[in-house]
């Protein structure tokens, strides 16, 4: 992965350019500095609520126009949002690239969310919700998130609740747009066999007419944090396990070390030391897992498995163990080169994934204002020490900082 091209149109508008000459499929995306922090007071899952009405129509196309202007090209559309940004993003064939980004520009800058809509997409966003709360392992995740962020709004379920989706409007969306989508706040990226200037005059036609306001985004730092273990009877056969604390941002340095970290004790590898030590032998879960997930001022690191009623205790007894051991023992140094070998091997795999290359880069654009090359990362890796690895271990799995949250059968 070379270094992506970064330009700024008049307007603030950031464009990042990853060039691929052999692609015959260019995938395009508009990162917004907008998410569920940023939503005001009781306006709980806005943010996303505004992301799937983009689609229900523009002041020149309806919503089934829109949905059909790259399908039937083959291409597709689609759009997340985050605690942090939303993102529109497509992915096209070369010769329709100007199509896609037309489309793009069109939903996020001059979408009129009609009331009827409106009205029609709260019912598919409660049934979202109510899916995720029929489902304990995407549930508990949130609910986790949310007692670790008490009172802040990183602790605010993206999708919101029923009772804040019920109450928007359209004024709600429009004013939440007015003053979060602003292009200053936002990065354009774009991955294949697109050239710069080419990409340049494009974004120019279709974005740089938009002058937006300066958006008020006024982000406050979470620091209240209050370990606290909970107990819940649920309506689930399993008791689900979820144990962790706020961690890392995205501006600390340390998070590298912290993404080895997980990677070594539950990260995605069969070999990792909660599978292979827990799972695999002894069989008292089918899901075990450690994860860690930054924010710009934060992040969150937990450890989850979910097993029987009878072999909770056990199992709670050797995730427990394992914790102590990667923290007290010492990695031998052929060891270690074997984690951080893993460690970049996966990295390199992921480079195949063009789509999520582009918008990883474009969401550290977003809140760093760089980006990291393939060889930047992978040199902090290379470069790493099993004492740092320890040092991280015994800083994030301190016992008396940790939150714990477990739902039990009724």
């Amino acid at each position: 992965m070379d270094k992506p091209g970064i330009y700024y149109l008049k307007n603030g508008l950031c464009v990042l350019h990853l060039f691929h000459k052999e692609s015959q499929v260019v995938h395009c995306g508009i990162l917004v500095k907008a998410g569920t922090r940023d939503e005001p007071a009781g306006k709980e899952g806005l943010a996303h609520f505004i992301e799937h009405s983009l689609f229900k129509g523009t002041e020149k196309r309806k919503s089934f126009h829109i949905l059909n202007r790259l399908e039937v090209v083959g291409g597709e559309l689609n759009a997340y949002t985050t605690k942090e940004e939303t993102c529109v993003h497509a992915s096209v064939m070369n010769r329709h690239f100007e199509r896609a980004i037309e489309l793009i520009a069109d939903i996020v800058f001059h979408s009129v969310y009609p009331p009827k809509e409106v009205e029609k997409e709260k019912e598919v966003i409660i049934d979202e919700i109510r899916s995720y709360q029929d489902t304990p392992y995407e549930q508990i995740f949130d609910d986790f998130e949310g007692q670790l962020f008490k009172g802040h709004p990183l602790g605010h379920p993206i999708l919101g609740t029923e009772e804040s989706v019920r109450k928007f409007n359209r004024k709600d969306l429009v004013n939440y747009t007015r003053t979060h989508y602003d292009p200053s706040s936002m990065v354009f990226a774009v991955s294949g066999n697109i050239e710069g200037k080419k990409l340049l005059a494009l974004a120019e036609q279709y974005f740089g007419e938009y002058k937006g306001q300066k958006s008020s985004i006024n982000r406050i730092s979470f620091k209240k944090y209050k370990p606290e273990s909970v107990i819940q009877a649920r309506a689930v056969n399993q008791v689900h396990y979820m144990m962790g604390r706020p961690a890392f941002g995205l501006k600390d340095p340390r998070r590298f070390s912290l993404v080895l970290f997980n990677n070594i004790l539950g990260g995605p590898g069969m070999n990792s030391r909660l599978n292979l030590n827990v799972r695999e032998k002894y069989g008292f879960t089918y899901t075990i897992e450690s994860g860690y997930h930054t924010y710009t001022d934060s992040g969150i690191f937990h450890v989850y498995f979910a097993t029987d009623t009878k072999h909770f205790d056990k199992t709670r007894e050797l995730v427990e163990k394992e914790l102590r051991k990667i923290c007290k023992e010492k990695i031998t140094p052929s060891r270690f080169q074997q984690y951080k070998e893993q460690m970049i091997g996966q990295i390199e795999l992921v480079q195949e994934n063009r789509l999520s290359v582009m918008l990883s880069l474009a969401k550290s654009q977003l809140n760093l204002g760089k980006v990291f090359t393939l060889e930047e990362i992978k040199k902090r890796f290379s470069d790493m020490q099993p004492r740092d690895i320890q040092e991280v271990a015994n800083e994030i799995l301190d016992p008396s900082l940790r939150s714990e949250l477990i739902y039990e059968p009724k």
